[in-house]
């Protein structure tokens, strides 16, 4: 896929998910914005690592959650690009607990920054994509939207939303010349993951999680990166307002 002097910002793109797509981007021709909030050092080796492929880098500490802050990431972006052709919601957050134990802070925080930063991201993006003949938003989801996950419930709902707005932006924004599309991983092996699986004991959980797999291993970023560029590509160009399962069959048959 060439993406040859296109430019894409990519939210949370410090680590994991977001900085395989960010890189992959990158390898491919584009130059990336880059975003973090918490956690710069990891956001500067990406933006490192950019460069090194000969592209430019953008780095914005912004919280997506925040509108002026979030406002500000695009203002940093048409100031140093003067226009758009990729966003890619990747950054999320949340509370995992159960529903019982759910606060209205927790609620507000994870819709945010998982569903609310989508909308006025996408109102942000589609001037900036306008002015370079469209472009293609995708954000990343979780099968947490449509299944019931272990104290998940907050997350879930703001990723149930997520993908009410692909579709609704979807159909709108089409008309516009920019596709809307998410892409929803099963369990995608990390740093993360991998501490979950080292604490407490459970050093055989991804093994576990393997085993429930019928491709027979985890999902890797580089996975989803290819995934989130192909919906970017004009080979996606009637791919518009769905969500994408990659699982490698995970969730179809019934877990015993």
């Amino acid at each position: 896929m060439d993406f040859q002097n296109k430019i894409a910002l990519v939210t949370g793109s410090g680590r994991g998910i977001g900085k395989a797509i960010a890189l992959y981007f990158a390898k491919h021709g584009a130059d990336v914005v880059i975003n973090f909030f918490r956690n710069r050092a990891p956001a500067e080796e990406t933006a490192r690592e950019v460069e090194k492929l000969g592209r430019r880098a953008l780095l914005v500490k912004a919280d997506v959650g925040d509108l002026d802050d979030l406002n500000r990431l695009f203002d940093e972006t048409e100031k140093e690009f003067g226009g758009l052709d990729i966003f890619v919601h990747n950054a999320a957050s949340g509370y995992n607990r159960p529903a019982m134990e759910q606060k209205p802070k927790g609620w507000d925080w994870t819709m945010n920054i998982n569903a609310r930063a989508l909308l006025f991201a996408a109102q942000r993006a589609t001037p900036l994509m306008e002015k370079r003949g469209g472009g293609s938003i995708v954000s990343i989801s979780s099968p947490g939207s449509v299944r019931v996950l272990p104290d998940y419930v907050v997350v879930g709902a703001s990723k149930a939303a997520l993908e009410s707005l692909t579709r609704y932006l979807g159909v709108e924004l089409i008309q516009r010349g920019i596709k809307v599309n998410a892409v929803s991983p099963g369990v995608v092996e990390t740093e993360a993951l991998n501490h979950f699986a080292s604490s407490g004991g459970q050093e055989n959980i991804i093994e576990k999680f393997v085993e429930k797999v019928p491709a027979g291993r985890l999902i890797t970023p580089d996975d989803v990166a290819g995934l989130v560029a192909f919906l970017c590509s004009p080979a996606a160009e009637m791919i518009v307002g769905q969500t994408i399962v990659m699982d490698g069959g995970y969730t179809l048959p019934i877990q015993r």
